[in-house]
């Protein structure tokens, strides 16, 4: 996105927030306005999209601190709100225009300098003006003696983008191509990153001018929920359902695995609901380190049961029957 662009687009009534929101408005407003457009929610109207795609791009950049200080000052440049004055010595405030028009004035650049054509006065493209204030050593204000401004090599501009991955993507990683400022970015996603997670793609970015290096990509991933995994850091998660009977006198399960295979479990005799096993090194493999896998445990109860199965649960409360389940808990509550 260029900064004209920047300058033509209002990213705070996209999201429906003032310009002194904080970060927290930001992410309410953008989490609302994702699920009020998405277009799966409007698959008859034909701008849903068009608008879930302004409603990201303008998260993407008042969610970055950095971005959203470049926007409000370009925004500010161009609603006439940046203003200089003239030297202590100097008659009076020049304005901004007054600056610049002198620079890039009517035929009064010698070589190598920026000079309108034809006598006329001619305004800079804004980028222009971005790139000849983000010029790094060798590039300024009369650097070159008579050849007046000359720009230097310098990094090109960081840009921001999201994309959506699914679980199994962000989990074990993978190659993903986007289309960001109109060109066709290739970007590998390492195993192991969570939703929300940003991570910088070096040299994926604008050019540099004057042949410097290309800025960086800064993408932010949103991962989609799985029905049956989860994660936690490097560790994944898993619920197995399990057998009154099995949980009671004790069982091994065979549960699936990421990658396709499976692991055995041993589930201990009385094992309760909700209690997790942990099953070492079968976690996410990233590359700081390999996570565990966590199988929870949940005890499924018959939601009907009759003749000899009836018959056995009653005998089995009988013989239970000096048992209490609660004991304490009204004492413990009370405390």
């Amino acid at each position: 996105m260029s900064g004209q662009d920047w300058l033509d687009k209002d990213f705070y009534a996209v999201l429906g927030v003032s310009k002194d929101a904080d970060a927290q408005e930001i992410k309410k407003a953008y989490r609302k306005k994702a699920r009020q457009y998405h277009p799966d929610r409007h698959p008859d109207d034909p701008t849903a999209e068009e608008t879930f795609k302004e409603i990201g791009e303008a998260y993407s950049v008042l969610n970055d601190p950095e971005q959203r200080e470049q926007y409000d000052a370009i925004r500010a440049m161009g609603s006439g709100g940046a203003r200089f004055s003239a030297g202590q010595g100097g008659p009076g405030g020049a304005g901004f225009e007054d600056i610049f028009s002198s620079m890039f004035g009517a035929g009064q650049g010698a070589p190598g300098g920026y000079a309108a054509g034809g006598g006329g006065g001619a305004s800079p493209d804004l980028d222009d003006l971005l790139k000849m204030f983000g010029g790094q050593a060798g590039g300024g204000f009369g650097g070159g003696g008579p050849a007046g401004f000359q720009p230097g090599p310098s990094k090109g501009q960081d840009i921001s983008a999201r994309t959506r991955i699914s679980f199994r993507d962000a989990a074990l990683g993978t190659e993903i191509r986007l289309t960001v400022d109109g060109r066709t970015v290739t970007a590998r996603i390492p195993a192991g990153v969570h939703d929300g997670q940003k991570i910088r793609l070096r040299g994926k970015g604008r050019p540099g001018p004057g042949g410097g290096p290309a800025g960086d990509l800064l993408l932010t991933l949103d991962v989609e929920e799985h029905p049956v995994w989860s994660a936690d850091g490097a560790n994944l998660k898993i619920t197995v359902p399990v057998s009154f009977d099995e949980a009671v006198l004790g069982t091994t399960l065979s549960v699936p695995l990421l990658d396709g295979g499976t692991v055995s479990v041993k589930v201990p005799a009385g094992t309760p609901s909700g209690r997790t096993l942990r099953v070492r090194g079968k976690g996410l493999v990233t590359s700081k380190r390999t996570g565990d896998l966590h199988v929870s445990v949940q005890v499924a109860v018959p939601s009907h049961v009759e003749g000899k199965a009836k018959k056995a649960v009653e005998d089995l409360r009988e013989a239970l029957k000096g048992e209490e389940p609660r004991a304490g808990l009204a004492a413990a509550a009370a405390s």
